[in-house]
């Protein structure tokens, strides 16, 4: 049976997975830096700054400026606005985190929207302009894409429906990326609202990736030039009962390993609200795992990565220091954690035990 339309040539193959290999190198992970203009204005009204232009652009220079974790960041994810915005010296971003032998990253979809005929479920726009838009991307330096897709667990969801349509979103997004040398994070987050216990999480999770996994496969999309970004399974955030970190691991890695194929270079999880110490122990869980593991199992953090940060930087000019300190230790913490080699100290930072939990979190 001839192969459908469109190929990919075996020189964009090779881009496309030596991008990935390169995100995902041994110790590197993803600092998602993509927070919309309104979810940085949340973030922001924590620690009392403006969300305005000038400040978003001086936050995300202390974290791109910060020392020491080259070895730690394999990848950036940019928002729109960030990909054009320049340092104090006015060069841009994109060129900075290039120069730090980083990849760069940028976020395409156009947010969640309601899926008619479902019980409140959602599927993601921004399918239309996208061909274009990566084109355009690819132009001003970014090499990889994000898209996010979200489901819930609830006693009738996530229907069949919404497990279809999600699935066949991020299909059609990955595949155009893929023709524009984009490497497309595939992320079907399954939110960690609800009282459902880690078992619910872990079926839940195998069916929703089995679904994305075919319809990346109906849509011809290369998989050694994709990276997967998934929600650990853990249980809803009202469940009564407590998991180890152990049994975290072992069902997160257990619902991979049934449905990922070995050609994914990597899996790059969310963060999904947990604390920052919770986020980098689970982490170090997974990669200390007896189950044998096909991929790298690495981290994409947004807060837990910068609830610290930001805290110490509360938007002053002279705190930008003590800033750029909570995000390297973060930084250091979780590149030893996807080795399996974090030992926690207990030293939280300045908000590393505090649970980033958002209910319904929509960015």
């Amino acid at each position: 049976m001839p192969h459908s339309f469109p190929f990919l040539s075996t020189e964009q193959k090779k881009e496309l997975s030596d991008i990935a290999q390169k995100i995902v190198a041994p110790g590197k992970g993803i600092l998602a830096a993509d927070e919309s203009t309104g979810s940085v204005a949340k973030r922001f009204q924590s620690i009392n700054a403006e969300n305005t232009e000038e400040n978003r652009r001086l936050y995300r220079q202390l974290l791109f400026t910060a020392d020491r974790v080259e070895p730690c960041i394999g990848g950036v994810i940019f928002f729109h606005e960030t990909l054009y915005q320049k340092t104090d010296d006015g060069k841009l971003f994109p060129q900075l985190i290039k120069e730090r032998d980083m990849v760069v990253g940028i976020k395409v979809d156009k947010g969640v929207v309601p899926l008619a005929g479902t019980n409140g479920e959602t599927t993601t726009q921004g399918l239309d302009g996208l061909y274009e838009r990566c084109a355009q991307y690819k132009k001003d330096g970014a090499d990889f894409a994000k898209w996010r897709c979200v489901l819930k667990i609830t006693d009738t969801t996530p229907s069949e429906l919404a497990i279809k349509e999600n699935a066949n979103v991020l299909a059609r997004y990955a595949s155009i990326c893929q023709m524009h040398g984009i490497v497309p994070i595939v992320e079907p987050e399954i939110l960690p609202d609800g009282d459902h216990d880690l078992k619910r999480c872990q079926y839940v999770t195998e069916k929703v990736l089995a679904a994305v996994y075919k319809a990346l496969s109906d849509h011809h999309v290369y998989l050694e030039g994709t990276l997967l970004k998934p929600n650990m399974v853990t249980p809803g955030h009202s469940c009564s009962r407590k998991f180890s970190n152990q049994e975290i691991a072992m069902a997160t890695v257990t619902a991979l390993r049934r449905t990922v194929p070995p050609a994914v270079p990597g899996i790059t999880f969310l963060s999904g609200g947990q604390s920052e110490e919770e986020a980098s122990i689970n982490l170090n869980a997974m990669n200390q795992c007896p189950l044998h593991r096909p991929w790298a199992i690495t981290f994409s953090y947004g807060r837990a990565l910068q609830a610290s940060a930001l805290k110490a930087w509360g938007g002053k000019p002279e705190n930008g220091k003590a800033c750029q300190e909570e995000f390297i230790k973060r930084a250091l913490n979780n590149s030893k954690a996807c080795q399996g080699k974090y030992v926690s100290s207990g030293d939280k930072g300045a908000a590393g035990g505090e649970s980033l939990y958002v209910a319904n979190h929509a960015y």
